[in-house]
């Protein structure tokens, strides 16, 4: 805990884009836990706490604070870690600061997802109560309430409802301060950044209805509606979550499954997802993302050198299962047998005859079985 910065939690690579994390009021960074840890494995993901909850002095805001106060913390931690332009997501308080950052300082935002959240938040009468009610009384009856208000019935995470408990009082009620005075309906307009809105179908604090009204006004924005969700969608429906978030950030590793598919075919690219596990989720978003989001897509090479070359290493360092697999691909950039067979003669000066050798009988398999 720091007196100055916002207390956050940073996961994946530190060259990977990116990514901040927002909570809602009366949880922590605990929040993101279920869906964190793979978004790591494409970004640099910040999640970071309100002040007064987890690990966030209660001292950097105060009564009558904004919106706009918190939006200066994340940005003042940004700033901190070097970051300048990055993603946004945020669930009810945190994805208001993101509606805030969008509208205010959109260049420092590259994306945004407003998940369970609001352009309003149904007045400020009843925030300003509840801000008065846990000045007098602290947390410890709003904490009670807590599973209902967050999840759907039989639902709960004990760890999030204890980190509601334990928030300083404060702190807390200087966040409803600026639920209360949060409105940027007439401003939705203007934001121009790719955005996402995510709704829990069963959240009763902000209504499917509520991410409507922002999806309509935003221009280009997109909406996603869980079922059996409630307010605290990442915690509840993690793997849902997770889907519309990796789709909307996805970026390089859209695109570069989209070229995989295109230059290897659908029939590998979908063994490969069936075979997948949680050991190896990382290692594939990592081929989708770095090789064939970033490298295969760069316009200085076309399809047919690339072929060329990756057929040329891949008998050098002679990995023939692989070489199969780009022989077929080479074909679909366009590549005809004879010049397959150029490029394989080509290895035999360089990589061997031995080598070039067993490249032949690869490569001659391959093309038999396309002749059939």
């Amino acid at each position: 805990m720091t007196d100055t910065l916002l207390d956050h939690r940073a996961e994946g690579p530190a060259s990977a884009p990116p990514l901040l994390l927002g909570p809602s009021l009366g949880t922590s960074y605990a929040l993101w836990d279920k869906v964190a840890p793979e978004l790591s494995a494409a970004h640099r993901v910040v999640r970071w706490d309100l002040p007064g909850h987890g690990g966030s002095a209660p001292g950097l805001i105060g009564p009558g604070a904004t919106v706009g106060d918190l939006a200066d913390l994340v940005l003042a931690l940004a700033d901190s870690l070097g970051v300048e332009r990055f993603a946004y997501a945020g669930v009810s308080l945190g994805g208001a600061v993101g509606l805030h950052l969008a509208v205010h300082r959109p260049e420092r935002l590259s994306s945004l997802a407003v998940i369970c959240s609001s352009a309003h938040f149904n007045g400020a009468g009843p925030w300003r109560e509840r801000a008065a009610r846990v000045r007098d009384e602290g947390l410890a009856g709003l904490a009670e309430g807590a599973d209902a208000r967050w999840f759907t019935p039989g639902f709960t995470v004990p760890r999030l409802v204890r980190d509601h408990r334990e928030a300083d009082p404060e702190a807390y009620a200087a966040c409803c301060d600026a639920l209360a005075a949060f409105d940027l309906r007439e401003r939705l307009a203007e934001i121009s950044v790719p955005t996402l809105l995510v709704a829990g179908r069963e959240d009763p604090a902000t209504p499917p209805g509520h991410l409507r009204e922002i999806a309509d006004a935003v221009p280009d924005a997109a909406l996603v509606e869980i079922p059996g969700a409630s307010h605290l969608a990442p915690a509840e429906r993690p793997e849902a979550v997770l889907a519309a978030l990796r789709t909307h950030f996805g970026g390089a590793a859209r695109r570069g499954m989209e070229v995989r598919r295109e230059v290897l075919g659908d029939a590998h690219v979908d063994r490969a997802q069936a075979r997948q596990t949680p050991f190896t989720a990382r290692f594939q978003d990592f081929i989708s993302r770095y090789a064939w989001g970033e490298i295969w897509t760069d316009p200085a090479l076309t399809r047919r050198e690339r072929s060329m070359i990756t057929l040329t290493a891949l008998v050098a360092h002679g990995h023939y299962d692989e070489l199969a697999l780009h022989v077929r691909a080479a074909r679909r950039n366009g590549l005809t047998p004879e010049e397959i067979g150029a490029v394989l003669l080509q290895t035999a000066v360089y990589c061997g005859v031995p080598a070039a050798n067993s490249a032949f009988a690869t490569a001659q398999r391959v093309l038999a079985e396309e002749d059939e």
